[in-house]
């Protein structure tokens, strides 16, 4: 280390992330003593304004809090406002619901390994850049994105935002001959998503570990998307695996707010978590289907993946498994005898989880007896990765110094590098911290 004294690098707009967020990153003679992600969006108090609102009401406003990534949020308020009244929805309906599911898993994850996270292996700035050198991956990343939103457009009425998506099911059913050219597209997918998987294992990865303890929903007998228990796969020996009910997650999951971010940062039972794709395969990799878990073997990935940089692989193994499986809910669909069930309001709380691109997202609603929301919590994945995020920045930077001093450009870089790795969904901040007002 030749630098001695005092650095503070400051990055004042984060690239290729959703959303605002900045980077502070102080250096006290060679060691990493701060490390923050500030999230400065302003805020926008979906919680405050679910208030008041009908029973049926929060899928399509809290749909509104990411344009990449709608489809979890309605199936969260679904299942969280189900929960409190009462309701089982079984049948076709959680197959159509896991099919919208999988059409934004292949759109968002697709998006994020071509456009935001390729660039930065191949030493380009942007996708359109990366299209100069690697045309035909850009087309086929392009290619995949089209099929994952075909499948939105089709049972969610659109592609951003869907319109379809309500309380106890759908306002309409496709039926199999509206299905039938989706399959064929998605055949051709499969193998755009196959050909992705093995290209993006032929990145060079910088090593790393995450020492954060994983948090994904855990499903019997299936990889878990649209439902789950929330299980934690502790990082270290000693510790085994547990779950708890999805009733329980504010009891496990505490957020909290830091000064130098309008975003609140969540802990579990105290410790850095990480969730989203490292999470999910560590937890619930063994359950994919052969075919998917060979192509994962032959990518490099055998049993728990901790390198973040590796995730893109991980993502890429997600994207050829959501092709898959919405091929096997085509085949197997029949076409419900009504398009939703009825949900009756009555005065309870309710809870709700999925597995959004990013990683388990939680809803939370209290109703009155007349089902109007008289309380809501969201928590998005990103708040609760930001803390694994930052000691994934303190410790990358830390390696990198002790290997020889590095410029602010070349840090820059390796930290930018270091967040696009988790995808963070900054616009996902759906609350702001508590406001205090003294009047003397």
């Amino acid at each position: 280390m030749t630098h001695r004294g005092s650095r503070v690098l400051h990055v004042g707009a984060l690239s290729r992330v959703e959303g605002e967020g900045a980077l502070h990153l102080r250096i006290d003679d060679g060691a990493v003593t701060a490390a923050q992600l500030r999230i400065y969006e302003p805020p926008r108090f979906f919680e405050a304004f679910l208030r008041g609102r009908r029973h049926t009401e929060p899928p399509d406003i809290t749909s509104r809090v990411c344009g990449i990534c709608p489809v979890a949020y309605q199936m969260s308020a679904c299942r969280a406002v189900e929960d409190a009244c009462g309701a089982t929805i079984d049948g076709q309906l959680t197959a159509l619901r896991r099919l919208l599911y999988c059409g934004e898993w292949i759109e968002s994850q697709t998006l994020h390994i071509h456009l935001l996270h390729a660039p930065d292996f191949l030493g380009h700035d942007s996708a359109i850049d990366l299209a100069r050198t690697h045309r035909a991956e850009v087309e086929r990343g392009l290619r995949l994105k089209q099929a994952g939103n075909a499948i939105m457009e089709l049972l969610g009425g659109r592609a951003i935002h869907p319109v379809n998506v309500r309380v106890g099911g759908f306002h309409r059913a496709p039926t199999r001959a509206e299905l039938r050219p989706l399959a064929e597209r998605l055949r051709r997918a499969r193998d755009d998503a196959e050909e992705t998987v093995r290209w993006v294992a032929g990145f060079d990865f910088p090593d790393a570990e995450c020492d954060a303890d994983f948090l994904a929903l855990a499903e019997p007998g299936t990889y878990a998307i649209d439902g789950g228990t929330p299980a934690v796969l502790p990082y270290g020996d000693g510790r085994e695996r547990r779950a708890f009910p999805v009733r329980d997650f504010s009891g496990h999951v505490v957020e909290e707010q830091v000064p130098y971010s309008t975003a609140l940062q969540a802990r579990l039972d105290g410790r850095r978590h990480l969730t989203g794709s490292l999470a999910r395969y560590a937890i619930s990799g063994h359950l994919l289907p052969p075919a998917v878990r060979e192509a994962a073997r032959a990518a490099g990935l055998d049993g728990v993946c901790r390198n973040p940089f590796r995730s893109i692989v991980v993502r890429a193994v997600e994207v050829l498994y959501a092709v898959e499986e919405a091929l096997r809910l085509i085949d197997a669909y029949e076409p419900p005898p009504r398009p939703a069930m009825e949900v009756t309001p009555r005065a309870g709380t309710g809870h709700g989880a999925t597995e959004a691109p990013r990683g388990t997202l939680y809803h939370r609603y209290v109703l009155d007896a007349e089902g109007l929301v008289t309380d809501a919590r969201l928590v998005p994945p990103t708040s609760q990765n930001q803390g694994a995020i930052e000691e994934d920045l303190r410790r990358i930077v830390q390696d990198r110094l002790a290997r020889g001093d590095a410029t602010d450009a070349e840090l820059t870089r390796l930290c930018e590098r270091a967040i696009r790795n988790h995808d963070p969904c900054i616009s996902c901040s759906a609350h702001f911290l508590d406001l205090t007002v003294e009047r003397t």
